[in-house]
């Protein structure tokens, strides 16, 4: 009842009008996204073993002295990280907060919500991730009482994620649309999602989260999201300035 008690700017409810024929496609078209990044990651790891197998001892130590710098080097990111807030799912309190927050972020999901069933599902997603992913900064605004955010951005259905980097919005995920058309979606759904619009640094290694995305594949019906925004690439709120949508 509370999630369809959105503010004048949200359009009602589509009806459904998608066809049994229509379902199957864009089921088809989903499953086959999934393959190619599989299959991507399986000659991927197939290139890797037959480099290995090749090695000498020089070599190999080679990759043990790599191996230790990089460790260094993401324990020092791992602290950056998690002193710029990354590591969790920040409530941002008002417009000023995320402007704050999202100065000198690569990567940054921002969920606007308002208190409803469906958004709480989004949050729960969101704060799973942001422990897996601190390499990205996760945050939540409120948004009816960001009227100029929502304006500025056109958040014309709730739950949408804008997807930040470099104080531009280069993409958004609108509705559940993107994760099935379903609030039952599951947390490795989402995550390839982000990872496919370069808003987490995932390749699919995650064995556990694999074996999940294996059964959802098998159960998930995808509806026809004719309504989806995209964004149309790179949006550029301020066209006057290159650096920030913002300005």
């Amino acid at each position: 009842r509370d999630a369809v008690a959105h503010t004048a700017r949200l359009p009602p409810p589509r009806e459904n009008s998608s066809t049994m024929a229509q379902d199957a496609m864009m089921q088809q078209m989903m499953e086959k996204k999934l393959y190619d990044m599989a299959k991507s990651m399986e000659d991927a790891l197939d290139d890797e073993l037959h480099r290995m197998n090749n090695m000498d001892q020089d070599d190999l130590e080679n990759i043990r002295r790599k191996r230790l710098e990089a460790m260094k080097g993401d324990q020092d990111k791992r602290k950056k990280w998690l002193a710029m807030g990354h590591g969790e799912l920040r409530d941002l309190q008002d417009e000023k907060e995320f402007f704050s927050e999202m100065k000198g972020e690569d990567m940054m999901v921002v969920h606007f919500y308002r208190n409803n069933w469906p958004c709480k599902v989004m949050d729960m997603h969101l704060d799973m991730l942001s422990k897996k992913h601190l390499e990205t900064k996760f945050a939540k605004i409120d948004a009816e009482k960001s009227p100029f955010l929502t304006e500025r951005l056109k958040i014309w259905m709730l739950p949408t994620l804008a997807l930040v980097s470099k104080e531009k919005v280069l993409d958004y995920v609108v509705g559940f649309d993107d994760l099935g058309g379903t609030d039952d979606f599951p947390t490795e759904h989402l995550r390839l999602v982000l990872a496919s619009k370069n808003m987490i640094n995932y390749h699919g290694d995650d064995a556990e989260a694999d074996a999940r995305r294996s059964a959802y594949q098998k159960s998930t019906e995808v509806v026809d999201p004719p309504n989806l925004r995209k964004g149309g690439g790179n949006l550029v709120l301020g066209s006057d300035d290159e650096d920030s949508d913002f300005d």
